[in-house]
């Protein structure tokens, strides 16, 4: 599933074939997405001029002086640029029409993503309005997540995955920055010093940013917008490595469900 870095990826690789194009038209071949791509979404894109595109959690805005796109990738999806000649696959469900002859394209073989359009500040949008601080902005430190953590008993790995909480702290970097923080997963998120916290709130931003300029994390699906695939993946050091040595200990990596989610993590080297 594209998680932040994923997103973010995409949001710098498309950004400077985007801003300042206009949008000639839009061709949906798919309207059955999470939710349904409006029937009026062609005439409110058409001939709409990109102003710039930013990266809110897990989703991709497209602000154009008309209103503004919010993209979600969902599971499987991606967007990328491609020749006006290039053929539509059967998963290619969008594309916008660009004054630059080139088409943006929507490909989502699982159908997860969304396509949504709001004419007002999307910051107040029903999907945006709840969500916690950006996990690299000045507002998410290890402070906050102190603050948050008082006398709850989940453990510390959904709550660090709560958007509520802090975004785009995905399943694969919440293990990864867990394991550079030393913090076990499961252990209870109100029973964490505030001190492991501002630990674990820099492992997260540097986890983050180290993906982010490595290109995302290459899993199933995922294509960032210049078509290249991410290469995070080379340098996971828990996630989906179980039974193998840890990097640290070499004591073999473990693996156990939290949240209905697979989690990894040294028995020796997180406490």
């Amino acid at each position: 599933m594209p998680e932040l870095p994923e997103v973010e990826t995409t949001r710098r690789g498309l950004a400077p074939h985007l801003e300042n194009r206009r949008v000639c038209t839009a061709l949906v071949r798919q309207r059955r997405l999470r939710w349904p791509v409006d029937a009026r979404f062609e005439q409110r894109i058409r001939d709409a001029l990109i102003l710039r595109l930013e990266r809110r959690a897990k989703y991709l805005l497209v602000h154009t002086d008309r209103g503004c796109a919010i993209w979600h990738l969902g599971m499987s999806g991606s967007l990328r640029l491609v020749e006006a000649d290039e053929e539509a696959q059967q998963h290619d469900h969008v594309d916008w029409v660009l004054d630059s002859g080139l088409h943006l394209r929507y490909r989502d073989p699982r159908r997860f993503g969304a396509l949504l359009w709001t004419s007002s500040d999307p910051a107040g949008h029903r999907l945006l309005a709840h969500l916690g601080p950006e996990p690299l902005s000045p507002e998410f430190s290890g402070e906050h997540l102190f603050r948050m953590s008082r006398r709850r008993r989940q453990a510390v790995k959904t709550l660090i995955m709560d958007g509520r909480i802090v975004v785009g702290v995905g399943n694969i970097y919440a293990s990864e920055s867990l394991f550079m923080a030393g913090i076990r997963p499961d252990r209870a998120a109100g029973s964490i010093s505030r001190a492991r916290y501002e630990r674990l709130a820099e492992s997260i931003k540097q986890v983050l940013t180290c993906s982010i300029e490595q290109g995302g994390t290459t899993l199933r699906d995922f294509i960032g917008g210049d078509g290249n695939p991410g290469y995070f993946a080379q340098q996971l050091n828990v996630y989906g490595r179980a039974g193998e040595p840890c990097p640290n200990c070499c004591r073999p990596v473990r693996d156990t469900l939290l949240g209905q989610r697979n989690t990894f993590f040294c028995s020796r080297c997180q406490r």
